[in-house]
C-alpha cells in the first residue's frame, strides 16, 4: 500500500512540476508581406502568450542576417501576459522574394519548446521587367548593337532610366520605345578580345536596380597537334580497312647459310 502511495505522489509531484514552468503559445510562427515598391521597411509582428505558471525568460532573440531586426517588449514574461516580437526587415534595393529568420530562445524547461524559430517573408514588387539580361558577342562578330526591352511594372511611373555600364568597353543609349516602354541598345568597342561587363539600370524615382550580364567572347586559341594527337574517325555506316601489316626485317630476310659437313683441305 504505502509502495502504491509513493508512487502516486512522484507522479503528481511530476504533473504539477510540468504545468508549473512557464511556456509561449505563439499566434503564428510565420509571416508573409507584401509591401509596395516604394516601402523602405518590411515589419512583422509576432505575438504570444504565456501560458504556463511561471515566469519566462528570454535568453536570445537572434535574426539571420543584418538586413533584420527583431525586438522584444520585455525580457520576462509572467504567467497570462501576452507580448510580441518585433521583426523589421530593411529592403534596401532588393526585389522579389526575401525569406528572413528570427530565433528565440527562452528558459522553457522543454528542450523542444524552449527554441522556437520565426519566419518572415517580404514579397517586394519588382519596378521593371528586362530581357535579355545577357548580351554576348561571339568571336569575330561585328560589333553591332543589341536591344534589351525594358517594361514599366503596373501602377508604377517611370519619366526615365539611368543605365551605367560597368566597363568602358560598353556603350549603353536610351530611348522610349511606347508607353511604360524603353529600349537600351548596348554595343561593346571590338570583338577581338575577350572582355565582359555588367549595365545597372535604375529608375528616376527608386533605388532599385536591374541588372544585364555582358560579355565578348574573344577569339578562340586553337589546338595544335603537338599538344593533343588527332584520332581520324570512320564516317556513320563505313568499314574501317585493316591496318596494312608491318613487315618484319628478320622475317623477310634469308637465313643463314647451314655451316659445311666437309672437314676443311689443307693446301
Amino acid at each position: 500500500m504505502k509502495t502504491h502511495y509513493r508512487i502516486f505522489t512522484v507522479t503528481l509531484s511530476m504533473l504539477f512540476a510540468a504545468a508549473a514552468h512557464g511556456s509561449l503559445q505563439w499566434e503564428q510562427t510565420a509571416i508573409e508581406l507584401h509591401p509596395s515598391i516604394n516601402d523602405k521597411q518590411a515589419i512583422g509582428h509576432f505575438k504570444y502568450q504565456n501560458t504556463g505558471k511561471s515566469p519566462l525568460h528570454f535568453k536570445q532573440v537572434h535574426a539571420s542576417c543584418g538586413c533584420t531586426t527583431a525586438q522584444t517588449q520585455k525580457d520576462v514574461v509572467n504567467p497570462g501576459e501576452k507580448g510580441e516580437i518585433t521583426a523589421t526587415f530593411n529592403i534596401g534595393d532588393r526585389t522579389g522574394t526575401q525569406v528572413k529568420t528570427i530565433t528565440v530562445q527562452t528558459d522553457d524547461s522543454d528542450i523542444v519548446k524552449a527554441t522556437t524559430q520565426l519566419k518572415l517573408t517580404a514579397v517586394i514588387p519588382q519596378p521593371l521587367e528586362v530581357s535579355p539580361t545577357f548580351l554576348m558577342w561571339q568571336d569575330k562578330e561585328a560589333p553591332k548593337p543589341k536591344t534589351v526591352l525594358v517594361k514599366v511594372a503596373k501602377d508604377f511611373t517611370v519619366k526615365d532610366l539611368k543605365v551605367t555600364p560597368s566597363s568602358q568597353d560598353f556603350q549603353a543609349t536610351v530611348s522610349r520605345s511606347g508607353k511604360d516602354e524603353f529600349k537600351i541598345d548596348v554595343k561593346p568597342k571590338d570583338t577581338s578580345r575577350m572582355f565582359a561587363g555588367t549595365l545597372t539600370i535604375q529608375p528616376d524615382n527608386t533605388t532599385k536596380l536591374s541588372y544585364v550580364n555582358m560579355r565578348v567572347m574573344g577569339p578562340n586559341v586553337p589546338l595544335t597537334n603537338s599538344t593533343v594527337p588527332v584520332t581520324r574517325q570512320p564516317a556513320p555506316g563505313s568499314v574501317l580497312a585493316p591496318p596494312t601489316p608491318v613487315a618484319n626485317p628478320a622475317m623477310n630476310s634469308a637465313p643463314p647459310p647451314a655451316p659445311s659437313s666437309s672437314p676443311s683441305s689443307n693446301h
